[in-house]
């Protein structure tokens, strides 16, 4: 089975210092069967490999305390399956969508979701216009042709003679 999001969300829980049981839960396991989840899980090849992984980085260093939007933010990412380590490295959005998609640990649904929101940055879309410009803009690009129509008349005056 794939690392998916609950599986992240137990790994990073464990790596917080909770039980096996108590990151179940934290993961959105149900309270019952957290236990044999947690045990289940702490074995799980892609979760070992995740937590050996993130052992070997080290823990995050302490900075300033957050505030009230910046936990509700980060609780959000989180519950949608993003990295915290990868979302508190990026200030513009852009940038972070851009490191989510092409990121090979991230959930697949998840990459697509972040080229989704990505693809008006990159692909513009084409201007709503309507029959009539469409076809005055072709006849602006041939122009020059035999039918085309002449310039207005320059008015000179001349006050000297």
């Amino acid at each position: 089975m794939a690392f998916n999001s609950k599986k992240r969300l137990f790994a990073d829980a464990v790596l917080a210092g909770k039980s096996n049981k108590d990151a179940a839960i934290a993961a959105g396991y149900s309270a019952a069967t957290a236990s044999a989840a947690g045990s289940r899980l702490v074995k799980d090849k892609d979760v070992v490999a995740y937590l050996a992984e993130r052992r070997k980085k080290g823990a995050p260093r302490a900075e300033a305390q957050p505030t009230e939007t910046d936990k509700a933010m980060t609780a959000a990412a989180v519950s949608a399956g993003f990295d915290l380590n990868t979302i508190l490295t990026f200030s513009d959005p852009k940038a972070f969508l851009l490191a989510a998609m092409n990121d090979q640990n991230t959930e697949p649904k998840l990459r697509i979701d972040a080229a989704k929101t990505l693809m008006p940055f990159v692909h513009a879309k084409v201007g709503e216009a309507g029959k009539k410009d469409a076809k005055a803009d072709a006849a602006k690009k041939v122009g020059a042709g035999k039918f085309a129509a002449t310039a207005p008349p320059k008015l000179v005056v001349n006050n000297r003679k």
